[in-house]
This record gives structure tokens, sequence and C-alpha cells, in this order.
């Protein structure tokens, strides 16, 4: 056997313990949270790793009869989908604006927004909340929340989708104007069709953040408008803890974002890919 193939099989062989190192350190929590969601708070705290103790649905339960579950899914969708669409809605023009017009300054400054602290947009946006009635009116309410979410929706959707824009040759837009095609049209007919893999990933990432965001639901939210993320924070208390409600709740908030990125797996790899690509 020659240097160069023990070498290359070397490679290989460490190229897949890195793999199973990371499939470790990602999907085993995972897989403890979804073990543990179905087995009792004595079970969890007393043998973590006993795989012999018996599996009860009672977590997811007790879940729905404590909480009204439905209410505060809608209410995470309400929130989440408002961002996402939102974001999408000022983000896809903004960014072809940035790229064509070659700004990336303003880009990069968007991205300081989301590179900032939640804490520091907390109370700006509570005095609003507290000065325009939101507390007390819950359309309000969702409206501070969603507009809260811009903060991470429309700084990703922009960053995400300028690199798409750049790989675009101008001469594609060139000659759609030869044909007579208005400035909308060009980048409604044109454009937009092949920066839809790039769209996808942005609507998938700027969803799953929105969703898993925590911050200003704690602050902002009011008991008609409390999304998912708070509502699991519930089960911690300084004196006892539920941790097979905890993992229950946090099943069944995961499972949105799971679904959706299993849907857009397809878009969202080839997005992930072409955009890095120059």
């Amino acid at each position: 056997m020659s240097s160069s193939t023990r070498n290359r099989r070397r490679s290989y062989a460490l190229t897949y313990a890195g793999y199973i190192v990371a499939a470790l350190i990602f999907f085993v929590p995972v897989l403890f949270m979804l073990w543990s969601a179905f087995r009792s708070n004595v079970d969890i705290t007393g043998s973590i790793f006993n795989i012999a103790t018996p599996l009860t649905l009672d977590n997811f339960i007790n879940l729905f009869e404590r909480f009204d579950f439905i209410y505060y899914i809608r209410n995470s969708f309400i929130i989440a989908g408002g961002s996402t669409i939102l974001g999408l809605l000022f983000g896809v023009p903004a960014a072809y604006v940035i790229a064509r017009r070659t700004i990336p300054g303003i880009g990069f400054s968007t991205l300081l927004a989301r590179m900032a602290p939640g804490v520091l947009f907390v109370v700006p946006f509570f005095i609003m909340s507290m000065k325009i009635g939101a507390t007390s009116n819950d359309a309000l309410n969702f409206m501070v929340l969603i507009a809260a979410h811009l903060i991470i929706t429309l700084p990703l959707c922009i960053w995400l989708l300028i690199p798409f824009y750049e790989e675009i040759p101008k001469s594609l837009e060139e000659a759609a104007l030869i044909d007579g095609c208005s400035p909308m049209q060009r980048f409604t007919q044109v454009v937009l069709p092949l920066v839809t893999p790039g769209i996808s990933v942005a609507v998938t990432l700027s969803f799953i953040f929105s969703w898993n965001y925590f911050l200003f639901a704690l602050a902002l939210a009011s008991s008609n408008t409390m999304p998912l993320p708070v509502i699991a924070f519930n089960f911690i208390g300084q004196g006892s803890s539920d941790y097979g409600g905890l993992m229950a709740a946090s099943t069944l908030i995961s499972l949105p974002a799971i679904i959706l990125t299993i849907v857009a797996q397809r878009w969202l790899v080839r997005g992930l890919t072409g955009g890095a690509v120059k």
C-alpha cells in the first residue's frame, strides 16, 4: 500500500470521525429531550441513563390540561409568521437595491441590529408599548411583538439575499429592458425566480429564529399574546421543576421548526450552497 493511499484513508477516517462527533453533539441533546418527554419527573431526576424505565404520555396529557396549548401555538404562529412575512416584504427589495447599487455598508449596518443583544431593544419597545396602550389591547400587542421580531428577521433576510442578487448577471435585466419590461417587471419576472433558493433559506431561518426567540415575548407579551417559549419557562420553579413537562413542551415547540426544515430541505440545501459560490 502506497503512502498516498494510506494518507487518503487516514484523511477519510478523520473526516468521518469528525462527522460522528458533530452528529453526537447535535443529536444527543435532541434525542435526550425526546426520550425524557415520555418519562416521569422522578425517573428523569433519579435515573437519567436507565433505559429500562417505563415510558408514559402523562407529560403531554398534563401539558394540555394545565395550559391551553393550542392557543399559545396560535400566538407563536402569528408572531413568527407575521415577522417572517414582513421581513421578506421589506428585505427582498432592500437586498436587491443594496446589491445593484453596490452599497454593502448598508447591508452590514442592518446586520448590526441582529448582532446586538436583544436587551438593548426591550426598554424602548416596552415604553412604546405602554404609550400606545398595547398591554391592554391584544391586536396592538401582537403588532408590537411582530415589530420587535423584525429586528431578527429583516436583517437576516437582507444579508442572506444579497449574495444571490449579486450572482445574477446584469445582462439578463438589460435584455429584459430591451424587450420592453418595466423595472417592476424585470424584478418580479426575471430576478425573483432566480433567487427562489435564497428566499427559501431566508423564510426557513427567519421563522425558526423568530419562533424560538424568548426575550421579546417575556418582556412585551401580555397573558393573551404569550407564545410557546415563555410557556415552557413556567415548568422551571425556584423550589421544584417539572422536567418531564418541560421536555414535552420543548418537543412540541420544536416540531414546527423541524417540519418546516424537512419540507424546505431541498430548497434549503440548494440555497445555502448556491449563495456561497461566486
